[in-house]
């Protein structure tokens, strides 16, 4: 059995957080599944939470939320260190699809199958979706291709310690929401609410085009302007400024070794969320 590492953080490696790209965008794809099983067989919510997934330690994926099948609630995720698709029932692995050198058709028509299986309409199971990701050559019929593996076990190390760190958030600040991963910007995250219309988020992005890397982020709304960001951040983080205004902690700065790098991101998450929190008044 794959171990439980939901409550230990995992090291990372700083000189490997800008050669993740590839790998990112193939995880990007393949949460899609998680996201699509929302679209596909649970109520659409206005904020689109039907769409998102939440960090399961004890299969060590990115899951759906669940549905009702024959035998008790099915969800489906994508387990992120050797990229398969998983399918649960009652939160225990009852099926899973190793992605490693098939296709998103291939991929596709075995889910169904697995769906069948646990009594859901196979054919209700849809792709399409209301929102665009970064291109990658899978969506275009090309293999998804794990290589050596380690980059892909990187990012997976990257998401697991997010929910770590998050979750510890989630659970000690009042407001905060639970920790989901949203497939739409591939970000994982927890927001906490100051009254009606203040907030502060908290999360990690596996990369985007303000980054190519996965990198920690707290943000303020309203969103501040940039001459009132005068505090200083801990833990070797810095304030962006371009195009939008927030926290950020790259992570080709998180160095050290485990313990290190966790007391690292949360001395980040806490002074940034303790400066966010006093920009909108909260």
């Amino acid at each position: 059995m794959t171990p439980d590492h939901s409550t230990r953080w995992r090291a990372t490696a700083p000189d490997l957080a800008k050669a993740l790209s590839d790998a990112r965008r193939q995880v990007h794809v393949a949460v899609q599944f998680g996201a699509a099983f929302g679209i596909s067989y649970l109520q659409h919510e206005s904020d689109d939470g039907h769409t998102s997934l939440g960090w399961d330690g004890a299969t060590n994926a990115l899951v759906s939320h669940p549905a009702a099948g024959k035998r008790g609630a099915v969800a489906v995720g994508v387990r992120v260190h050797d990229l398969a698709l998983v399918v649960t029932r009652d939160g225990t692995l009852v099926d899973s699809v190793a992605l490693d050198g098939i296709t998103l058709v291939d991929a596709t028509n075995r889910l169904r199958a697995a769906l069948a299986a646990e009594g859901l309409d196979p054919a209700r199971l849809s792709l399409t979706r209301h929102y665009e990701i970064p291109h990658h050559s899978v969506s275009d019929g090309a293999p998804f291709d794990v290589g050596d593996g380690r980059a892909i076990g990187e990012l997976a190390r990257w998401f697991s310690n997010a929910a770590l760190a998050l979750g510890d958030v989630a659970s000690s600040v009042p407001g905060a929401s639970p920790v989901r991963l949203w497939p739409h910007h591939f970000d994982i995250a927890t927001l906490v609410r100051y009254g009606r219309t203040a907030s502060t988020g908290a999360g990690l992005v596996g990369g985007d085009a303000y980054y190519d890397e996965p990198y920690l982020y707290v943000n303020a709304n309203p969103q501040p302007r940039a001459e009132q960001l005068t505090a200083t951040l801990a833990g070797g983080g810095h304030w962006h400024t371009h195009e939008w205004i927030g926290a950020v902690l790259p992570g080709s700065r998180v160095d050290g070794d485990a313990s290190a790098q966790a007391a690292q991101v949360r001395e980040f998450l806490a002074s940034a969320l303790a400066a966010c929190r006093s920009l909108v008044g909260g």
